[in-house]
């Protein structure tokens, strides 16, 4: 039995929630965003609750029951209240500001790298050195996160690089005489 599944998603106030044709439709003030459900397992809302069910007892059914209560879980959060991903960077003259639709960043390499922001997702930079990433769809976010962090990741020895702010980096031993 699915312990994530057996629980409803709460639909906060100012969220509205449809289930129709297997598909389920959420508006908040952040956005709307609507997710296709399997035919394995099914939606039904009652009393401001979502419930994802499922319509066999097989294996499948018993998987899918667990991934679509979780999708539903990001849906509503992600028109409600939104995801957000925060990033460090470290390194002498290693800095992040964004240039209208780009992010620029200088990472000790001879050039400047410009990322473009995607439409779906907003990249501010509340100090040079720290870069936020946030938007409604938690994939798209943490996607758009890890490209920008996969420029320069962190490393081992002197910790420079990007990381997230609640990574830990596992620091090696330099060289000895």
């Amino acid at each position: 039995m699915s312990r994530v599944g057996k629980y409803p998603v709460t639909v906060p106030a100012g969220t509205t929630v449809q289930v129709a044709d297997g598909t389920i439709e959420a508006k908040g003030k952040l956005g709307q965003r609507s997710l296709k459900l399997v035919d394995e397992v099914e939606a039904v809302l009652e009393e401001g609750k979502l419930w994802i069910k499922p319509r066999s007892d097989s294996q499948r059914a018993r998987m899918m029951w667990g991934t679509y209560r979780a999708l539903a879980q990001s849906l509503v959060t992600g028109v409600s209240e939104g995801f957000t991903k925060a990033l460090e960077i470290s390194g002498v003259g290693y800095r992040a500001a964004v240039e209208g639709k780009t992010l620029k960043l200088q990472l000790g390499y001879s050039h400047d790298v410009i990322f473009p922001i995607p439409s779906d997702v907003q990249i501010k930079t509340e100090r040079p050195t720290a870069i936020a990433v946030s938007g409604i769809d938690r994939q798209r976010v943490g996607q758009v996160a890890a490209e920008i962090r996969a420029y320069r990741g962190p490393e081992p020895y002197k910790g420079k690089g990007i990381r997230y702010a609640d990574e830990t980096i596992l620091r090696k031993e330099g060289k000895k005489k």
